[in-house]
């Protein structure tokens, strides 16, 4: 690992390894809108967070056919004009409509229906009452089922009540645009008007693999030397939430052969390789030793310096360090808005804050502190961000700088970015942070 580079040459490298994953000019097509796949989902499959790749149309009018708004009595608005409380308009009650299959009776001159919210209207009705504006019927005998007549105490105009076909969406109307990431009321939407597939931009699919013979999952009892393996599931979960998609997930031993047959193996089933560990500058480095054709650097940061990137069987494949900490701070530099923009998803940006304090950083190595935002209260402030509304938020560093401390990470809101010129900062001072 006789390289050194700064992060935004690493970067730059990644984006470059990783172009086929996101848009590039003159390969957008209706089968690849934004240069990427497309699949169809059912509308009950995995959906939700994920990006329209077409357009929602609806193929029918909706409401399809013409409802009752409220429950009550559909009438003819003309019967009821002169209704008043003082002088209620009584009308025979013909029967009862209810939000069910079929087309109702049209409805004669004089007379009136009780209709539930969502049930058709009869033809020859033009509005509805509304039940609190009547007397809710007169029922013959205790045990009807079906009022026999109605006094109407307000009238209605013709409309009222009633939604037309199509008032809600026309037939052709455009649902859900797309590149639309996907919430529950969008899912809502295309179900109420028939659509049973979603055409969504195919994640990319990745393969987590772990490394090291010390690692056990958390359903085992790790033994002597053993530790639960924190990187496989923290970077499984990372690759979901930037869009992307696992394919594989595996664990493998500190056996070179192994690793080598396991990442072929991963190479041929997913579209992107990620290791954890077995990439640093000790004598049991597996990944380095299984796969001569990767490079491999020491990257000007801290945590997260040792770094690999290449392909395995033309593959794109990065190898991130074996610490906790520095294998998340990893995702999040290197690879989460990669995953995001292929998914179709908008970059998190990083955003300016003022430290709360002292920093003491190692020269010449970009540091990613651990820190939360310092919430403010009174009118204003703005959760989540640490200020008020308009204010440069402030952040305070969590837990040390080891990249072993999984607890303080766990407590972070956000990267604090140490540029790599900067041996001190006081408190006070101005940073740029990477929310996580």
């Amino acid at each position: 690992m006789s390289e050194r580079v700064d992060v935004e040459q690493h970067r730059a490298d990644v984006a470059e390894l990783l172009a086929g994953f996101v848009e590039r000019p003159g390969e957008q097509s209706a089968e690849r809108p934004g240069g990427r796949p497309v699949e169809e989902v059912p509308l009950d499959g995995d959906v939700l967070g994920r990006v329209l790749a077409r357009d929602v149309v609806a193929p029918e009018p909706l409401p399809r056919f013409r409802n009752s708004q409220m429950d009550g009595f559909a009438v003819r608005a003309a019967d009821v004009a002169a209704a008043a409380p003082d002088a209620p308009v009584t009308l025979p009650v013909a029967g009862d409509v209810a939000a069910a299959p079929g087309d109702p009776a049209p409805l004669a001159p004089g007379t009136a229906v009780r209709i539930m919210t969502g049930a058709p209207v009869p033809a020859g009705a033009d509005a509805v009452v509304p039940v609190e504006d009547t007397d809710q019927g007169t029922f013959n005998g205790s045990g009807a089922a079906t009022a026999t007549r109605v006094a109407v105490a307000r009238g209605r105009a013709a409309g009222e009540f009633v939604r037309e076909p199509g008032s809600d969406v026309a037939a052709g109307t455009v649902v859900l645009p797309a590149g639309t990431v996907l919430a529950p009321h969008h899912v809502a939407a295309a179900a109420a008007c028939g659509v049973a597939r979603l055409a969504l931009v195919a994640p990319v699919s990745v393969a987590v693999v772990s490394t090291g013979s010390e690692l056990v999952g958390p359903d085992r009892e790790p033994g002597p030397g053993q530790i639960f393996d924190a990187n496989g599931p923290a970077l499984a979960a990372a690759v979901r939430a930037a869009g992307g998609r696992v394919g594989l997930r595996l664990a493998l031993p500190d056996d070179p052969a192994a690793v080598r047959a396991g990442l072929e193996r991963a190479a041929a089933l997913c579209d992107l390789v990620l290791t954890t560990g077995g990439v640093s500058q000790g004598a049991y480095e597996v990944v380095k030793d299984a796969l001569p054709e990767v490079t491999f650097r020491s990257v000007a940061m801290q945590p997260g310096g040792p770094q690999g990137l290449g392909r395995v069987g033309g593959t794109p494949l990065l190898a991130f360090p074996g610490n906790p900490v520095s294998a998340q701070v990893s995702f999040v530099v290197f690879l989460r808005e990669i995953l995001r923009a292929a998914a179709g998803l908008p970059p998190v940006d990083r955003v300016p804050a003022v430290l709360d304090d002292a920093v003491v950083s190692p020269a010449g190595r970009r540091q990613l502190l651990r820190g939360r935002w310092v919430r403010a209260a009174g009118p204003g402030a703005s959760a989540g961000t640490g200020g008020s509304a308009g204010a440069v938020p402030h952040v305070a560093v969590v837990g040390g700088p080891g990249s072993h401390l999984v607890a303080s990470m766990a407590a972070a809101d956000v990267l604090i970015d140490v540029p790599a010129a900067a041996t001190t900062l006081e408190p006070g001072a101005e940073v740029v942070v990477w929310p996580l």
